[in-house]
């Protein structure tokens, strides 16, 4: 008698066959591991990524200082830890967001149908319309103190940080709430939703219990490609200056400091940006890989 393999195990078959994919997925892990580690790794070493000695400045690396110091006399792996833990949570936190919004308007808009969806769908091509950038610049310069928001908290580390994810997250949705109300549409039409109806199920129940874990897949493959966008953005607006402050560290914020250092200290602008660069060529490989992986009818052979 054959038994036939489990759809999980065909999915984590079809994965690993994704080479790219595999070892990207390793790489964020350990990077994320790190990164979520920071603090106990710089007890352990005893450094403080925030102190600054500027008779230290620029040292090569060594035992005490891994990767040297940067222009104030900090440890700079420590600082690479720190801002990946911003650009990480950042780029994490804004693609579950924007996943979120995207994923209840485009169930409604598909599934309700007809004004509703007119006007759903003309909201996010108005949103698609505008220019990312612009917005995203005078969306992060507005000054909270202005929208009542007590200095102490305005000036917080954590306010800025989720201020962050809430911008990236309200501009990244649109593709998200399109991928759903399509998958909507066509699982609509599907027999078990018709039997749902018939059985008299209420119109959230088969939206939240039947439609959406069917579409699962494109959402997951949808929202693991955005993560990199998110990462870029988030570092785009950390070197204008909109984005992080310091001295908290992030990978945008540290190009920043050090884009007039390039002839006298260039790892200091090399090592944030092979970084930023790696790690999203990593989320795009995973995200590749788990559309094949969630697609039974990809089988490629890598």
């Amino acid at each position: 008698m054959i038994v036939s393999a489990s759809p999980r195990r065909l999915v984590l078959t079809r994965f690993a066959r994704h080479r790219l994919a595999v070892a990207s997925l390793a790489f964020l892990l350990v990077l994320l591991a790190l990164s979520l580690a920071a603090p106990w790794i710089a007890e352990w070493r005893g450094v403080d990524p925030t102190a600054t000695d500027l008779f230290r400045r620029f040292e090569p690396p060594s035992a005490t200082h891994w990767l040297g110091t940067d222009d104030l006399g900090r440890d700079l792996f420590q600082r690479l830890l720190d801002g990946g833990r911003v650009s990480l949570l950042v780029g994490i936190s804004g693609a579950l967001l924007s996943a979120l919004i995207g994923a209840l308007i485009g169930v409604v808009a598909g599934y309700l149908g007809g004004r509703l969806d007119a006007l759903l769908m003309r909201l996010t091509d108005g949103v698609i319309a505008l220019p990312l950038l612009p917005l995203l610049i005078v969306l992060a310069a507005i000054d909270p103190r202005k929208l009542g928001v007590p200095d102490e908290i305005a000036y917080s580390e954590t306010f800025s940080l989720y201020r962050i994810v809430v911008i990236v997250a309200l501009t990244g949705w649109t593709t998200v709430a399109r991928l759903v109300r399509a998958e909507t549409l066509s699982l609509k039409a599907r027999d078990f939703t018709r039997a749902a109806q018939a059985l008299g199920a209420r119109p959230q129940r088969i939206m939240f219990r039947h439609i959406l874990p069917n579409a699962a897949g494109s959402l997951v493959v949808a929202t693991t490609l955005s993560i990199g966008g998110l990462i870029l953005l988030e570092s785009t607006l950390s070197f204008l200056g909109l984005g992080t402050q310091p001295p908290a560290a992030s990978w945008g914020n540290m190009l920043t400091g050090a884009q007039e250092l390039l002839q006298l200290a260039p790892t200091l602008a090399l090592l944030p940006g092979l970084l930023i660069f790696v790690t999203v060529i990593a989320f795009n490989f995973l995200g590749d890989g788990l559309q094949d992986a969630l697609d039974p009818r990809s089988e490629r052979r890598l």
